[in-house]
């Protein structure tokens, strides 16, 4: 599979993921396609998708995929069968979707989960799960560290403490291994547009001639983290021996959304103007991961920079020179 990015996927061969059954719940979409395509050379990789926000395309070679909905319990349980291990990125992560429909928001994302959580001691399989930083809400300060308080704000933000809590307790309760990640934000090829993530916004307001436009006064921060490590991230936990506690993922610094908008502009190339809009009602007013857990842990280290990251991800878009 070639998208155009200049990061390939991480090999795994340092890793130690390898001649194991893997299943990955959404590994059409975002995350999990690039999971796909780091292990399928030396694991048998299925995937569990139904299609509504990732694309047949994604699939690489070699992959099996199943076409359905992961709150069907028997497609569920086939597509579990057999499995060693099991990354668990299937989800509604639309935030405002979650507001306009907060039960399909705790069916997909929280008794779903539940129901994979259930399949997978049938198995015996290890469970790795993407949770968020949305479970902290807004935080007294940052960075934020995983032992910090967490005052979810939407539904989405909840059902993702839900599920975090599941993995751990099940951990606790049953002996599942289990190790849910708190993904910051994640950017990257293949990030969904519909659900209007900040960068994949500017760089399409970029591609029109812009303008760019900033909600408030762009000095809200956040920590993107390229989908290359958020992938490592998820290799090391399916292999630690630190199973049942969380992790953030993320890179240990932030930026503001004016530079965000500033740097899009510089990588590709573009005249557009970066304007202000009404701030976000609710809208997080600062956000960076404390990764020094996961870093002694897991020796997890972030290693693609913004700009690099942006600049990889503006020539696969077509967008610079």
């Amino acid at each position: 599979m070639n998208d155009g990015s200049t990061f390939e996927s991480p090999a795994n061969d340092d890793i130690g993921v390898s001649d194991q059954t893997v299943l990955i719940t959404g590994g059409a979409g975002f995350v999990g396609s690039h999971l796909a395509e780091a292990l399928v050379a030396d694991n048998d990789v299925r995937i569990l998708d139904d299609l509504s926000g990732g694309s047949r395309e994604h699939v690489p070679a070699g992959a099996e995929l199943v076409e359905g909905d992961i709150c069907d319990s028997e497609t569920l349980a086939d597509a579990m069968d057999g499995a060693d291990l099991v990354f668990h990125e299937a989800a509604l992560v639309s935030v405002e979707e979650s507001v306009e429909d907060p039960s399909k928001s705790n069916r997909v994302n929280a008794a779903a989960t539940v129901d994979l959580l259930e399949a997978a001691r049938d198995e015996d399989a290890r469970v790795v799960l993407a949770s968020s930083a949305a479970v902290y809400g807004h935080p007294d300060s940052v960075p934020v560290a995983e032992a910090d308080a967490k005052e979810p704000t939407s539904p989405y933000g909840i059902d993702k403490l839900a599920l975090d809590h599941y993995a751990r307790r099940y951990h606790d309760l049953y002996g599942l291994e289990t190790v849910p990640l708190r993904y910051f934000n994640v950017y990257g090829p293949r990030q969904n547009p519909e659900y209007s993530a900040v960068v994949n916004v500017f760089f399409q307001q970029a591609d029109d001639d812009g303008p760019l436009t900033v909600e408030g006064d762009g000095e809200q921060t956040r920590d993107f983290v390229h989908v290359r490590d958020v992938v490592r991230a998820n290799m090391l936990a399916a292999t630690t021996d630190r199973v049942g506690e969380p992790f953030n993922v993320g890179t240990g610094s932030s930026v503001t959304v004016n530079e965000l908008a500033e740097t899009v502009v510089e990588v590709t190339d573009s005249d557009a103007e970066i304007t202000h809009v009404e701030p976000r009602p609710g809208d997080i007013r600062h956000s960076e991961a404390d990764v020094s857990k996961i870093r002694e842990e897991l020796g997890y280290e972030p290693t693609v920079s913004l700009e690099d990251g942006l600049r990889a991800l503006a020539e696969a878009k077509g967008l610079s020179d």
